[in-house]
């Protein structure tokens, strides 16, 4: 998932990054696709958001199976093996001489066109592969004092309208439904199912902890996130009772806490829901025990798990 608008973005280098296209690097200003590509015209490829830490991408291994199984769905030709796409990522890096702090968006389009039309059979070229890596942090302000969401109109659909599991290009769902949260002066937005269960965010995805329990969606209508599984994963191994199961707008706005997860800042605390406070104690800002154990958890996960 993204990191949404709890990030710092006002790194001074990232005005001189080197930008991977198709194997050759370019200066960010001279960056560039083709308007016949088909990410440009159609929306028509997948990416990753992946993150550099102390020099390793953490679940490199995970991002490169979602990235390769979304191809295939497109039954697209990404063209390198995921070996080499990943020799790709880290040259790309080392050739901007980064190390820590950094965010990765992998992008992968069908190639460029002969004609604007949606038909692959007009594509002429192999896969076009962009990796665009910036030094970004995590606001420390959204990580102690939490985010405030809104419940959109916009629903997660049907897997036979779009599958939401694809982590395609085509993200107008989200970008409705983040509008909306930022017309209404919230930091992210809330979204349902096709049936009014909570299902995720438009960026990142939404955890509720209820009687020293962790709830999230059944997942049914939302991404495969990767630190959404890996927050479970670390529940399940420390003893903390985690439950994917449908729960109600109600149940959230009574929730003891709530957080969301996202590749880049992890574990974030969410601070309030539609105007309303989570938690008994408002001056904590979302930030409870749960979150902020989740938290510990997660780093030292990061820290150890590079595959």
């Amino acid at each position: 998932m993204g990191t949404g608008s709890h990030h710092s973005n006002d790194d001074p280098r990232n005005a001189d990054i080197q930008i991977n296209i198709n194997g050759e690097l370019f200066h960010r200003d001279q960056a560039k696709v083709s308007v016949f590509d088909s990410g440009f015209i159609l929306g028509d490829g997948v990416w990753e958001g992946l993150r550099l830490h102390h020099g390793k991408l953490p679940f490199i291994n995970q991002h490169m199976q979602r990235l390769y199984e979304g191809a295939k769905a497109l039954d697209m030709e990404i063209g390198i093996s995921k070996v080499e796409l990943i020799n790709r990522i880290f040259d790309t890096c080392q050739a901007n001489d980064m190390q820590d702090n950094v965010h990765i968006r992998l992008m992968v389009s069908r190639g460029v066109k002969s004609t604007p039309y949606q038909d692959p059979r007009v594509t002429i070229t192999p896969a076009t592969i962009v990796i665009i890596p910036e030094y970004k942090m995590p606001s420390e302000d959204s990580l102690d004092k939490g985010l405030n969401l809104y419940t959109v109109y916009v629903r997660r659909g049907y897997p036979d309208v779009q599958d939401q599991k694809l982590n395609s290009h085509s993200k107008l769902n989200c970008i409705f439904g983040c509008i909306q949260a930022t017309k209404a002066g919230a930091d992210e937005a809330l979204m349902l199912d096709p049936h009014g269960f909570v299902s995720t965010c438009n960026s990142t995805h939404f955890f509720i902890v209820r009687n020293g329990e962790v709830w999230t969606s059944t997942g049914d209508y939302c991404l495969s996130g990767i630190t959404r599984s890996n927050i479970i994963k670390l529940c399940e191994e420390n003893n903390i009772k985690v439950y994917q199961k449908n729960f109600t707008l109600s149940e959230v706005y009574g929730a003891e806490e709530a957080f969301v997860t996202g590749t880049f800042a992890g574990v974030t605390p969410v601070k309030s829901v539609d105007g309303r406070d989570i938690g008994e104690y408002p001056e904590r800002q979302g930030k409870g025990e749960m979150v902020s154990r989740l938290q510990e958890l997660y780093k030292n996960m990061i820290a150890t798990d590079f595959g």
